[in-house]
């Protein structure tokens, strides 16, 4: 095998960290991780980890900055210079914009803007710890920071990316298959369902591809939701007792 060519798959077909082509890394969701918070959340897919602080809804200053008939998100996407093997420059740059941008969009139609006029959220997102898979691991932390902060929602966005690597449709794409595959296509839904807020693609597939890694990330929503509920659940049970 020479230097450029990547082992995507071990020979009893499983991927190289174990998995299943449809199966989604082992994730941890913790709520209320930062005391200084309205709301925080921490969620570790892998070797990824994201912490999530949500703060509000407040005055939202400068004033022209408010709208009359809805609360604006503040978003912040931003990586560790450490998060990564190559120390990363600090500070923001256009890939973090994009990408809380993207954020920000999904997680929008899910929160009772129009409660909160004039009003903005502040959402950060900050990356510990990368290995593919960033966007979507702080869009399920950012989800439940908005609840653990009382913020009104439609329900829990919760995101995932499949992908294509070496002609084969994966699921929860890791950092090698995210940067040596073919595509990748992260997805958000709201409440495990249909109401999809987030599709991208990134990378040339066909239409039966593009369908599967569809079908394939909706399902690794699905089991994210419900691992959602219940850190939501079990949390504030213990506190009730």
């Amino acid at each position: 095998m020479s230097e450029e060519e990547v082992q995507f798959f071990q020979e009893d077909g499983t991927r190289m960290d174990g998995r299943e082509k449809s199966e989604v890394r082992e994730t941890t969701m913790e709520v209320g991780v930062l005391d200084e918070a309205d709301g925080s959340a921490m969620v570790e897919t892998g070797n990824t980890r994201v912490v999530a602080s949500v703060f509000g809804p407040q005055e939202l200053h400068p004033k022209h900055l408010q709208e009359s008939d809805r609360a604006v998100i503040k978003m912040r996407y931003n990586m560790a210079p450490f998060s990564v093997d190559d120390r990363m420059r600090p500070g923001p740059n256009r890939r973090a914009k994009e990408i809380g941008l993207v954020a920000k969009r999904a997680l929008e139609p899910a929160i009772r803007l129009e409660k909160f006029p004039t009003a903005g959220i502040d959402i950060s997102m900050e990356v510990i710890e990368s290995d593919g898979g960033t966007r979507v691991t702080g869009i399920n932390a950012a989800a439940l920071a908005l609840a653990d902060a009382g913020i009104p929602m439609k329900g829990l966005v919760s995101a995932c990316a499949s992908g294509v690597v070496d002609g084969e449709v994966v699921n929860d794409v890791n950092g090698l298959e995210d940067k040596k595959g073919n595509a990748d296509v992260p997805i958000a839904v709201i409440n495990g369902g249909d109401e999809i807020t987030l599709l991208q693609m990134d990378g040339d597939l066909t239409k039966q591809q593009v369908d599967d890694c569809i079908s394939m990330a909706k399902k690794g929503c699905e089991s994210l939701y419900e691992q959602q509920r219940q850190t939501l659940i079990e949390t504030y049970e213990s506190i009730r007792q």
